[in-house]
């Protein structure tokens, strides 16, 4: 008789991707039973101080002005790909959605009932409602976990993570209890990281002074409630944090945006702080086209394609950035917008058959080298297209460059019609050239994440091109808000709560007057000052800069180490990311060596895939399927199966 083998496995974050792991280790076991397999029991401990499912940022009893960056048929927790293990319960987010729609949980609450009652396909949930999907799934793969399998919630920190001589692990807790394992998941999310210098300047002189400074936080832990009515605050950082603090000081202090004919008014509560924004670029990130699906449906990508990927691997090319992929992609923004141009705009191009031909041939990557195609480009684009046309496609990114401007209240004005004419051409959607090329870099980027994942391009590129230009440049066309939030923040503008610094900001502490500072060198006058100051991101995701107390340990015990790059002088750097081997990802020790049955998930991957952060994608029945849709969910399968494998 076969002898039952006896497994235990410990994950350390209980948010979405730790909740994966558990459900592809369920499905496996389900598997296994069926199949009528190999013997085994398991038990799985599953370590966060934040109730699992949701985790720490997802939790169900956040402000429901707090909004999802992808809208109801993106998101999933469970896989759709019928080459894994069936899920033993599960849906994605819009099929639970529907299913409360109909068959409502009693456990719901009236706010939730309230945002299901009106919420579609494609509109943008609440944080705190996919929380309560996450929440929901897991009671249900608990319901129908299979026969064999244990599981442990232990609603705590783990500490530490020390290995065996026997090749165990002890998981120890805050509680001071210690739990033995066979392998152990860290699935840790979001952690905690240390300020920066400029950040810890700030922070001591605030400290000091007796000013305000809110560091680098997920904005549900943020005590909104500390920001004075009626004075200035600061806040630096335009992204998507951002929105979440512009919502939290006007909507959620009782104000109100109402439509008046064709134009959004805010209509203030009187408990407002006056909040003086500012970013790098001097603007927020671009709005979201509206648009059916998660991509552009009227676009196929021509360059950045598979087969493309597939020529440089066969040809043995490791490919870099910005000599090989970005002038690929480059030339699909370029088609999407002048295609597009010609569809929407009839009358733009005189001799439209004429001209897209003559630019499909100067696109091609034939010949001519990779140094002067962009000269066939332009030299079509004098012929046909006059400079109203044209697209400045980097310029997109900073709308305001090379402008300046007299006074605040004329960089107010420029901000506003940004924001404005923005969210116009999210409106046209699929009709407008801007938001298709943007559109062309959206499917570009899921390319990419395939492309460059696990080495896929050299170290100085990743350095220099990926992580050194394009993350942001993409991120702030194409990771921005839905439209709504740019009619808001011009609305706020216009009534007199928000204002702007301007591009390129500088912050100090003015001692003597007890103020922060902010100028821009673009915008005359005196700097802007406030006793409060709000810094509008997320925590830095960079493992050698954590103030997690289990991953410090890791670190100093060598079981994990950073992952050093070398630049192209030859020099190395710490990139944010673990060391790791794949597939599945263990991480390398400090002296060379893998560190076997420990498994490393999400963010902390960042150096060896790219936008790890976003959730995975549920498969649509229309628009194309990029296998970095669900990579986290394979992911989560190959750790699973590596923990049951005999």
């Amino acid at each position: 008789m076969e002898l039952t083998q006896s497994i235990r496995a410990v994950i350390i974050g209980a948010g979405p991707r730790g909740t994966s792991v558990l459900e592809r280790l369920l499905a496996h076991m389900a598997a296994a039973n069926t199949s009528g397999g190999r013997q085994a029991t398991l038990h799985v401990d599953v370590v966060d101080p934040y109730p699992a499912g949701p985790g720490h940022v997802w939790q169900p009893g956040q402000s429901r002005l707090f909004l999802m960056n992808t809208q109801s048929f993106y998101p999933t927790l469970v896989p759709q790909d019928p080459a894994l293990p069936a899920p033993v319960a599960g849906t994605t987010f819009d099929q639970w959605r529907e299913r409360q729609q109909r068959e409502p949980l009693p456990s719901l609450t009236t706010d939730e009932l309230a945002e299901l009652a009106v919420l579609q396909p494609n509109d943008f949930p609440s944080r705190a409602l996919y929380g309560r999907y996450l929440q929901s799934t897991l009671a249900d793969l608990l319901e129908k976990a299979p026969h064999g399998v244990t599981i442990d919630f232990h609603e705590t920190a783990a500490e530490s993570v020390r290995r065996l001589p026997d090749g165990t692990f002890d998981v120890g807790l805050a509680t001071g209890a210690t739990i033995r394992a066979g392998s152990v998941v860290l699935a840790l999310g979001h952690i905690p990281s240390r300020l920066n210098p400029e950040q810890r300047e700030l922070q001591a002189a605030g400290g000091q002074l007796g000013l305000q400074y809110f560091p680098p936080a997920v904005p549900a832990d943020v005590d909104w409630t500390r920001i004075p009515a009626g004075e200035p605050v600061l806040v630096r950082g335009m992204g998507l944090n951002f929105f979440d603090t512009m919502g939290q000081l006007t909507e959620g202090r009782g104000g109100k945006f109402v439509a008046k004919g064709n134009r959004l008014e805010y209509e203030p509560s009187g408990q407002e702080p006056r909040i003086i924004a500012a970013s790098r670029r001097g603007t927020p990130y671009r709005a979201k086209a509206e648009q059916a699906g998660y991509y552009a449906s009227s676009l196929t990508l021509r360059y950045l394609t598979e087969a493309a990927l597939e020529r440089l691997a066969t040809a043995g090319i490791r490919p870099s950035f910005d000599h090989d992929l970005w002038p690929l992609l480059h030339r699909d923004a370029l088609w999407a917008y002048y295609s597009t141009l010609v569809r929407s705009q009839p009358g733009a191009v005189p001799d439209a058959p004429a001209f897209l031909a003559a630019l499909e041939e100067a696109l091609h990557p034939h010949a001519h080298s990779a140094a002067n195609w962009e000269d066939g480009v332009e030299s079509v684009l004098a012929v046909h297209v006059g400079p109203r046309h044209r697209l400045d496609l980097l310029g997109l990114a900073a709308p305001l460059a090379g402008r300046t401007f007299a006074s605040r209240a004329e960089h107010d004005a420029a901000v506003v019609e940004f924001l404005l004419d923005d969210a116009r051409r999210s409106a046209l959607g699929e009709d407008d050239p801007v938001k298709m090329a943007i559109a062309a870099l959206h499917h570009g980027r899921a390319v990419l994440k395939t492309a460059v994942a696990d080495g896929g391009i050299t170290d100085e590129s990743w350095v220099a091109g990926l992580r050194g230009w394009f993350e942001s440049f993409v991120e702030g066309l194409a990771s921005g808000p839905p439209a709504l939030r740019s009619e808001q923040l011009a609305a706020l503008a216009r009534a007199g709560v928000v204002s702007f610094v301007g591009p390129d900001p500088k912050f100090a502490v003015d001692r003597k007057a007890r103020m922060f500072t902010a100028s821009s060198p673009w915008v005359a006058g005196p700097p802007v000052t406030a006793r409060t100051m709000v810094e509008a991101l997320a925590p830095g995701n960079r493992v050698s800069a954590n103030d997690s107390p289990v991953l410090e340990q890791l670190l100093a015990d060598g079981l994990v180490r950073p992952r050093l790059m070398m630049t192209a002088e030859g020099a190395p750097v710490q990139s944010t990311g673990l060391d790791v081997l794949p597939h599945p990802y263990r991480p390398v020790g400090a002296n060379g060596s893998v560190t076997e049955n420990l498994y490393v998930l999400g963010l902390q991957l960042s150096s060896s895939q790219w936008g790890t952060a976003i959730a995975a994608e549920a498969i649509q029945p229309a628009g194309p399927v990029y296998r970095s849709g669900q990579r986290t969910l394979r992911d989560a399968d190959e750790i699973a199966a590596a923990i049951l494998a005999p």
